[in-house]
């Protein structure tokens, strides 16, 4: 079975995310989603790890909300101890799923700085990524650079999906504001 790992800290998903898990369920290969909450990004300060249950929740509820989508929550990561690194999430699902191919969800933005991320090349070889248009980011020269570095043996696939301009961090600071953000969640 093929299956893509969508991670993050999801604080809180919107409609940005729920486009990105129709996309995967209706229009690429996969057989399912696996949505994993991740209590603490290690590149990012600003997610604090003890809200990871509420978030994991939230996401639970948000998901059933949507029973047309091939979408599971996956709680792997609130088992796993920190630095919660997506090759590690990887290697684990591997190891509880030996039948199963993974492949790692990731937006544009992260594309551009992948090379920060523990592991990346053994990322790209031996699970690769799918790849999400986020605005600013040209993820068509990044891929290029990783594959020239990668000389054939990374696998990333630019998903040709529409951009969804909204983001967690404009939504929390909406919410601060005391603005509706109702249409945007998920």
């Amino acid at each position: 079975m093929k299956v893509a790992v969508y991670s993050g800290s999801f604080n809180p998903l919107h409609i940005g995310h729920l486009a990105i898990m129709r996309h995967l369920t209706q229009n690429e290969d996969f057989d399912s989603v696996y949505l994993v909450v991740s209590p603490k990004n290690p590149l990012k300060d600003s997610i604090d790890g003890s809200s990871a249950p509420e978030r994991l929740e939230a996401a639970r509820k948000a998901v059933a909300r949507h029973p047309e989508l091939r979408v599971r929550i996956d709680d792997i990561e609130m088992h796993m101890p920190p630095p919660h690194y997506s090759v590690r999430t990887l290697e684990a699902l591997r190891e509880r799923e030996p039948g199963n191919e993974f492949s790692l969800v990731i937006g544009a933005d992260n594309l551009v700085c992948f090379r920060e991320w523990k592991d990346y090349g053994r990322i790209l070889s031996e699970f690769g990524v799918i790849v999400f248009p986020r605005e600013g980011y040209d993820a068509e020269a990044a891929k290029e650079s990783l594959e020239a570095e990668g000389q054939g043996r990374y696998r990333i696939t630019l998903a040709d999906a529409p951009m969804v301009n909204v983001s967690s961090t404009l939504i929390r600071q909406a919410m601060e504001e005391g603005s509706d953000i109702s249409s945007l969640l998920m």
